[in-house]
């Protein structure tokens, strides 16, 4: 099992588990690597450590830091909180919400009139129809959430 540090275009850093280097390149090529927080496949695989599994070689831990060597921090503190936090606010979006697709627009524009019961509602609208429903007054909110908030993650 191989795990690699990943990074999109947008400069979110995650981890991906793959069977091989080829099942990576294989799963990459196809575009079924995202990243996780804004749906990109544009992935790119970062500088990681390598994991050594020397089961008879284990030395006992010091609180030193070693004299020498690099390090890299992916991302900053504040920006692991951002994201666990954007995680946590789409994960409750999406399960408070009702999935419309498509039909986001005719079905907003169904409860502002009242023609459809009052619920929360997720789904997909051009840039175009989103202009239109704000024209119209119906408070509509653009939001991309990542794929993982629909399910779990790792």
């Amino acid at each position: 099992m191989k795990v690699l540090d990943l990074q999109c275009c947008h400069g979110h850093p995650f981890e991906g588990w793959f069977a091989s280097e080829d099942d990576f390149l294989e799963q990459k090529g196809r575009s079924l690597v995202q990243c996780p927080v804004c749906g990109d496949a544009q992935v790119v695989k970062k500088l990681s450590a390598p994991r050594l599994n020397l089961s008879g070689a284990r030395s006992a831990p010091t609180d030193q830091a070693p004299a020498s060597g690099n390090a890299v921090a992916l991302a900053k503190p504040q920006d692991a909180d951002a994201l666990a936090a954007w995680l946590e606010m789409s994960r409750k979006l999406v399960a408070h919400t009702t999935d419309v697709g498509s039909q986001f627009a005719e079905e907003a524009r169904k409860i502002h009139y009242g023609e459809a019961p009052e619920r929360a509602i997720r789904g997909q609208a051009s840039a175009k129809e989103t202009r239109e429903l704000l024209d119209e007054g119906i408070a509509v909110l653009p939001l991309l959430l990542p794929d993982g908030a629909k399910g779990t993650l790792q």
